[in-house]
């Protein structure tokens, strides 16, 4: 009974990691991203899985052996460094809920032809019931579980009615014509950047599946999440390549879309609906548990209404996606920061694997830290160099 349930956790922790990633920008970059390199983007994607393999390994062992949260991991390795890193994740979490919220706006404007507000209400509705349920944490696993194989579904249906070429894409996938670094940061940032990666490893702390004797279990959590997010971008890459194969041109103001449509016809729009809906409410979901299991930490009171903080943190994001709709401004900073934050989270979390005090006779395998260094140092470079020309943007703008 045990082990049904640990599996049941882990997998709503893969689920609810994958389904975080799965957003409107997940959707929007892939099929960007397939316009620009055409087959040569499966290298991009396939490089991409390994580098977030090892991210996600890394960080979900270190939470798991070290029974902590990763803020307070962050502080133990420097006084006051986890609540920088929890500022910074709430703070990109929360503008990213802004435009996850515009997202489920926009699916549900092509799904039954109601505003994108109107949607956004909806989605508002629909988040906030999960967490007003006394098992809200069963109920966010399994949802997360429901809209995840919904979007694998679609994804497939979409990808063989496109018929794209198998063969082409395999083989490029391997030896690609054109290697585009940026494409690789942008979807390693935004599969397992910011919040999204500790979306799984905190909710497996919060389900009670940790210490050493967890960490097999961890292990196929991790890999079953990337691999979820994984599969929905490979078959949305091939829907993509095989509209572009035909010829087809993409409608720039909304690519996602447009796959579908050409691919499958008004059916298709439709599906585009239900996938972008899917995708960004659960990336809601995902987004406001995990920037508020940052907090919850550093006051009794936060732990003990956190539901009603997480309900608030979705309100929040819905009023000023309302009101003001995406503010460009914070969303571009949001970014940004956000390209920062995985090599900050990330090399906590590599040197706390060698502090006794944090993870006691637990050892890290030699590889995994080098993988993980290696990430830390990619993700930096160019994580500042972003951030350094998305803010030269903005001042020019102000000027």
């Amino acid at each position: 009974m045990k082990k049904e349930r640990n599996w049941s956790v882990l997998l709503g922790a893969a689920f609810l990691m994958a389904t975080s990633a799965v957003g409107p920008g997940f959707l929007t970059q892939t099929t960007v991203f397939t316009q620009a390199l055409a087959a040569s983007f499966g290298f991009v994607i396939l490089l991409s899985i390994l580098l977030d393999i090892g991210v996600q390994l890394n960080v979900w062992r270190i939470i798991a052996v070290s029974e902590k949260r990763a803020q307070d991991i962050a502080n133990s390795v420097l006084p006051g460094l986890g609540l920088f890193i929890a500022i910074l994740i709430v703070i990109g979490g929360l503008a990213f809920n802004i435009g996850n919220v515009g997202g489920a706006g926009l699916g549900f404007n092509a799904l039954f032809g109601i505003s994108p507000k109107a949607g956004a209400v909806i989605t508002a509705i629909i988040s906030i019931a999960i967490f007003l349920v006394k098992e809200a944490g069963k109920l966010m696993d399994r949802f997360a579980q429901l809209m995840g194989g919904i979007l694998i579904v679609l994804m497939v249906y979409v990808a063989i009615s496109s018929a794209p070429p198998v063969g082409e894409a395999v083989s490029k996938s391997f030896w690609p014509e054109h290697i585009d670094v940026m494409a690789i940061v942008t979807l390693v940032g935004g599969t397992v950047g910011g919040y999204i990666t500790f979306a799984g490893g905190h909710r497996l702390l919060d389900a009670g599946i940790k210490g050493k004797a967890a960490i097999p279990e961890v292990t196929r959590g991790a890999v079953s999440g990337i691999t979820i997010a994984s599969i929905i971008r490979i078959f949305l890459f091939l829907a993509t390549l095989g509209v572009l194969s035909q010829g087809l041109k993409l409608n720039p103001d909304n690519p996602p879309a447009s796959v579908f449509q050409l691919a499958a016809g008004d059916i298709g729009y439709k599906l585009f609906g239900v996938v972008m809906a899917a995708a960004a409410i659960t990336s809601v979901i995902g987004s406001a548990y995990t920037s508020v299991s940052f907090v919850k930490s550093f006051s009794k009171r936060i732990e003990k209404y956190e539901n009603w903080i997480i309900i608030a943190f979705i309100t929040i994001s819905t009023l000023v996606f309302l009101t003001i709709g995406q503010p460009v401004t914070l969303l571009i900073l949001a970014g940004a920061l956000n390209g920062l934050i995985l090599p900050i989270t990330l090399g906590t979390m590599l040197i706390a694997a060698y502090k006794k005090k944090i993870v006691g006779d637990y050892k890290h395998p030699t590889w995994l830290t080098i993988f993980g260094g290696v990430v830390v140092v990619i993700m930096a470079v160019l994580g500042v160099y972003t951030l350094v020309t998305q803010m030269a943007k903005l001042w020019q703008g102000i000027l």
